[in-house]
């Protein structure tokens, strides 16, 4: 029950009633409530700021494992660059030098390096610090793999070309020579057979039985077939690529035409006497681009060091040709 308010008036000298409004008694009581309702607005802000909701806590948590597994991977994305320096030092340092490569161009190594706006994307997103640290990191390291990748594809094609190179270099004897019998004559100044004068004699001669077999030294293309009553007779020319040539002449007869595929060791012709010969022999001659070198510097895969000296020292002692 309310309490009936009285106010005194002086001028009639008596208490009156006092009758307030419904707007001032509204007024009275915002007015009563109205601290309270500000300390409670100062509570729900302090408590909005200072405790933390359990969705938020939930967020906080995620957000602690997400940066978490950032550090892991830029952890792993680090050891992936340490192998890749690795790999880089070993192809430089070892792959490069032993297969007669060039440096690989540092150009190709910095290429796609891209400057600080690459990254501006993600300078408004929260955590952006360890993001574009992630990311730039990512880059470099795929950098160094695609220019990686470039220097090994071109390793790879030298070591085939090496590995061509190495199977079409004329490299055994031409005639099965075991006991080191059949060398006749060496590559240099010798007595011509025929003439009696002395000339240069531009290949080997092995001396052995008409019909014995004579073989390619090296992978090679059949250039030409030859017959001629005077000079090499039946010769055959190979072409092994990469500058070099060989002559097998005075043959018998041919066992393989113009154009055939031949590898080290087949079988390629017969030994006769044919041309300008003064026995059954075979003149074979070594061309390394466009000049006739000494055939002997080539008898290295089928001799042991002990036999290349030796077969040296017999085409040294050979005076007289035999063509």
């Amino acid at each position: 029950m309310s309490k009936t308010k009285f106010r005194y008036n002086p001028k009639t000298l008596s208490y009156e009633k006092v009758d307030r409004s419904i707007g001032e008694r509204i007024l009275r009581g915002f007015v009563f409530i109205a601290p309270t309702i500000a300390l409670s607005l100062v509570f729900a802000f302090i408590l909005a700021y200072r405790i933390e909701s359990p969705k938020e806590k939930a967020l906080k948590k995620e957000l602690a494992e997400l940066k978490g597994e950032f550090k892991n991977i830029q952890s792993r994305l680090a050891l992936v660059d340490k192998v890749t320096e690795v790999i880089k030092k070993r192809d430089e340092e070892l792959y490069r030098i032993a297969l007669g490569a060039n440096e690989f161009p540092e150009e190709l190594r910095l290429m796609g390096v891209g400057g600080s706006d690459a990254y501006s994307s993600y300078k408004k997103m929260s955590n952006s610090e360890i993001l574009i640290e992630s990311i730039s990191k990512l880059d470099e390291v795929e950098r160094k793999l695609h220019a990686q990748s470039l220097s090994f594809k071109e390793l790879v094609n030298l070591a085939k070309e090496r590995e061509n190179r190495l199977a079409s270099l004329p490299a055994i004897q031409p005639v099965n020579n075991k006991e080191l019998k059949r060398m006749a004559s060496g590559y240099g100044w010798r007595i011509d057979p025929v003439y009696g004068t002395r000339k240069m004699h531009w290949g080997t001669d092995f001396s052995a039985e008409v019909g014995t077999d004579v073989y390619a030294t090296g992978r090679g293309v059949v250039e030409e077939t030859r017959v001629s009553s005077w000079g090499y007779g039946r010769e055959i020319v190979i072409n092994h690529g990469f500058g070099y040539k060989t002559r097998y002449a005075h043959l018998s007869s041919f066992l393989v035409k113009e154009g055939d595929v031949v590898e080290r060791g087949d079988l390629i012709g017969l030994l006769g006497n044919s041309g300008k010969s003064t026995g059954p022999h075979l003149h074979y001659e070594v061309i390394k681009d466009g000049h006739k070198v000494n055939p002997i510097n080539y008898f290295h895969s089928d001799l042991t060091p002990e036999q290349y000296e030796k077969i040296v020292e017999i085409s040294n002692n050979a005076m007289k040709s035999m063509d």
